[in-house]
């Protein structure tokens, strides 16, 4: 705490004048920070200087005693919006009777407590300029000001200045140089600062095959998009280049949009897909380019109305919540109910009730939205499973059977961040995937670390997450790791963060599978290593989000993670606490054939379920003899407790998935199927099996789910209902042995509305204490801050 009446008076001075330097921390860099103190200091008639360090703002302010109180009180009170000061340090220092207030150059030789600041969405202020017809970046695609845009994806080194961002080629025109060192003006030391005049520059191009007159639209001219359109094409690898002016670029971009032609666009973090919303023929062509054949695709919306939501509200049901995180600084795409009647393609989100819809967070975004009047699809650029894609070069030779024509820019992107993804559960938005905006994520640690250590995650959903002293820092998503790109940009990341932060891990934590990309690295990388068992870093990341919870049962349930065992765990029961967990229940083990192809056909999980339980399934889709011979044998057929596989068996055995296109599809079908009203449920048997463990038999459901009498929606509700009920058997169970326990769900199969909404009424119909995720995802995306919590405490034991 700080003492606001601290005597500063100087004895030599004989004045009432006094000095005090303040050192602040927190989130205080890219975010106008500086030039706010500076007009602070002036506003209470202080002299003195404010400087960046590596990480931090130093203050050095004199003045009246008053005053100086006033001001240190106004630094937290009425810091700029997307600023999170905090005073880290603070003394009386002896007056140098300084003439004026000034912002002295930044010094990056101190020992860092940096925070790296997100990508920022375009402020309302900002927005007013771009549509003014007599500012002089009306309709600039570029505009920003110290409250907005680019951060994470435009800093390549701290401290934050411009020669250290992807903007130190364009050098400031006259007025935007006045602006940037004008202390009046919303744009002083705004680094990304930019207008017409200096750049950055759209181009627009086509594939070559497209590039003839007609394909060609014509070029406006006229004020404020960087020139008269002039046009000039020339054959740039796979791409005619027609045009390099900003106007001409984007009235093209909009005009191929219209036309029904998917347009790569390269936004803030990398590129994005864009075709019409509407246009069932356009959909379908960029799901058999991507190839993407019924994975949802998001939806960016126009802001309209008051609040921005007005075309929202037409397309989708909206909720407080939703309002809310649609509208969130972080600018996140959120997964929202479908309106029965929305003017929407049901190729957007095939066999679903939900549609990830966001509003445009950028100037570029809100000029294309603006004029092409609609929704768009937006999608990744990226290649399926890989990281999105930054470089105009690798974008235009990578995505050439995909998108029709191309809109770049020549503002460099120095890191991938896609858009993040949160989904409302329990009536609170929870994050499924976090970049762009959000990312990266500090969070605070419950300990303090001996030296530093880098966790390395799992496989799918990578994320990295680096951690030092008492905080951790969890990168945006990066992907699965099987495409040889996304090891470059896993690799990256990891130099980049550590880079960022000024910190070298001499540790690493890794998954425990030992066939994992990343666990593979981690063992090359000349560091000691540490394996954690996935299900325990599942339980781990919920416990470090709740610090108060001392004793927890977490139900920890996915698709498939390493055991203790040797066998694929995936349904466990886990009492304790980091550090010390132990596995106390679980579901019947089955066998999977076909080992990892049972996760994209989940047609084997159904039959080997059925084997197992010595049921014929009649409508198997398949032949079975193969598999049925090597499941007899145990060909390539790992044990497992999966609950993320006994979702895709049900799926399977009502007939409405048997072979998957994307990870979850036949779970996520068989949500949708659900309705919010209760369902009968099955009973579970629940015994001790030879290990101690309290098992769920699953057998008595395979019945009821071929059940053809019964409909899809019946089945569906009546699985998910008798999985709570079995849930809150095991946890009744093992509260009447160990005592009050909280009960924490971890893993992706929480991601699922209907079965976690449901298991967190139930259990807390039963009085538990029951907590969930709300800052790290629940799926593999929060495993490497699990990896980080679990490791900590191990140490501190």
């Amino acid at each position: 705490m700080i003492e606001r009446n601290h005597p500063l008076t100087n004895p030599d001075s004989g004045t009432a004048q006094q000095a005090l330097r303040l050192t602040v921390d927190g989130r205080v860099q890219g975010v106008g920070f500086r030039p706010f103190v500076y007009r602070l200091a002036h506003q209470f008639g202080l002299r003195g200087w404010v400087r960046n360090e590596a990480g931090t703002v130093e203050i050095w302010v004199e003045g009246e005693p008053s005053a100086l109180e006033l001001f240190e009180q106004a630094l937290l009170d009425q810091a700029p919006p997307l600023a999170r000061p905090r005073i880290a340090a603070r003394a009386p220092v002896e007056r140098q009777d300084f003439e004026a207030f000034k912002i002295l150059p930044s010094r990056a030789d101190t020992p860092a407590r940096v925070h790296v600041p997100p990508d920022y969405f375009a402020c309302d202020d900002c927005l007013r300029e771009l549509r003014d017809p007599d500012n002089r970046r009306y309709r600039h695609p570029f505009i920003n000001c110290t409250q907005c845009g680019p951060r994470y994806t435009l800093i390549s080194r701290l401290p934050y200045d411009r020669p250290n961002t992807g903007m130190a080629a364009f050098a400031m025109c006259p007025e935007c140089r006045r602006e940037y060192e004008n202390p009046l003006d919303r744009r002083f030391h705004a680094e990304p600062v930019a207008c017409p005049d200096c750049g950055p520059r759209l181009s627009f191009a086509l594939p070559i095959a497209e590039a003839s007159p007609k394909s060609i639209p014509p070029s406006p001219r006229g004020r404020g998009l960087g020139g008269g359109g002039e046009q000039a094409e020339s054959e740039t690898g796979l791409t005619a280049v027609v045009t390099r002016d900003n106007a001409a670029a984007l009235a093209q971009a909009v005009a191929a949009l219209h036309a029904g032609k998917i347009v790569a666009v390269k936004g803030i973090g990398g590129y994005h897909l864009l075709c019409d919303a509407h246009n069932d023929i356009a959909i379908a062509r960029l799901r058999a380019k991507k190839p993407r054949p019924h994975k949802p695709l998001a939806v960016m919306v126009p802001a309209r109305g008051a609040d921005g939501l007005e075309a929202t509200r037409a397309l989708v049901e909206l909720t407080p919540e939703h309002e809310h995180w649609l509208r969130d600084p972080v600018r996140p795409i959120v997964l929202v109910p479908k309106k029965p009647h929305a003017p929407l393609s049901q190729r957007i989100a095939p066999g679903l009730h939900e549609v990830g819809v966001m509003l445009p967070y950028s100037p570029l975004h809100h000029l294309l939205l603006d004029e092409f009047g609609g929704p768009l699809v937006a999608t990744s650029g990226n290649i399926s499973g890989e990281p999105v894609l930054t470089e105009n070069d690798e974008v235009t030779q990578r995505l050439a059977h995909v998108a029709e024509a191309f809109l770049h820019h020549d503002r460099p992107i120095q890191r991938p961040a896609d858009d993040p993804v949160y989904r409302v559960i329990a009536g609170f938005a929870r994050p499924l995937r976090h970049g762009r905006g959000s990312a990266p994520l500090e969070l605070a640690l419950p300990f303090k670390l001996a030296k530093p250590v880098l966790a390395v995650g799992g496989h799918m959903k990578n994320t990295v997450a680096l951690a030092w002293d008492d905080r951790v820092v969890v990168s945006p998503h990066i992907g699965d790791l099987d495409a040889p790109r996304s090891l470059t940009v896993f690799e990256q990341v990891i130099a980049d963060l550590q880079k960022l932060y000024g910190v070298r891990a001499e540790a690493i934590v890794c998954d425990a599978h030992p066939v994992y990309v990343s666990s593979r690295w981690a063992r090359r990388a000349g560091l000691p290593v540490t394996p954690v068992l996935h299900h325990y870093a599942h339980a781990s990341a919920l416990a470090g989000e709740h610090p108060d919870v001392e004793n927890w049962l977490v139900f920890a349930w996915d698709g498939v993670g390493y055991g203790t065992d040797g066998t694929l765990w995936g349904g466990e029961a886990l009492l304790g606490a980091p550090g010390r967990w132990q596995r106390a229940g679980s579901l019947r083990p089955f066998f999977l054939p076909g080992g990892e192809k049972a996760g994209r056909e989940p047609w084997r999980s159904a039959l080997s379920l059925c084997w197992e339980a010595g049921i014929e399934w009649k409508q198997c889709p398949e032949d079975p003899m193969l598999a049925h011979h090597a499941w007899r044998r145990r060909l390539n057929c790992p044990q497992t407790t999966s609950a993320g596989r006994l979702f895709d068996a049900a799926a399977a055995l009502t007939g409405l998935h048997y072979r998957s296109s994307y990870e979850g599809q036949g779970p996520m079908l068989l949500e949708a199927a659900c309705t919010e009203d209760g369902a009968h449920a099955i009973p579970l048997p629940l015994a001790r099996n030879r290990q101690g463990l309290w098992e769920t038999d699953w057998a008595p459901l395979l019945p009821f789910l071929m059940n053809q009498k019964l409909t899809v929606t019946e089945r569906a509700d009546g699985f998910h209902t008798s999985l709570v009920r079995a849930l809150v058997a095991q946890a009744n169970a093992l509260r009447e042995e160990h005592g009050e326990l909280a009960v924490g769900l971890g893993g992706g199969v929480f991601q699922n509305r209907v079965l976690t909404e449901r298991a967190f009424a139930a259990l807390r119909e039963n009085g538990f204490d029951v907590r969930l995720m709300h800052q790290v995802p629940c799926n593999d995306a929060g495993i490497s801050y699990g990896q980080i919590i679990e490791t900590g405490f191990r140490s501190h034991v």
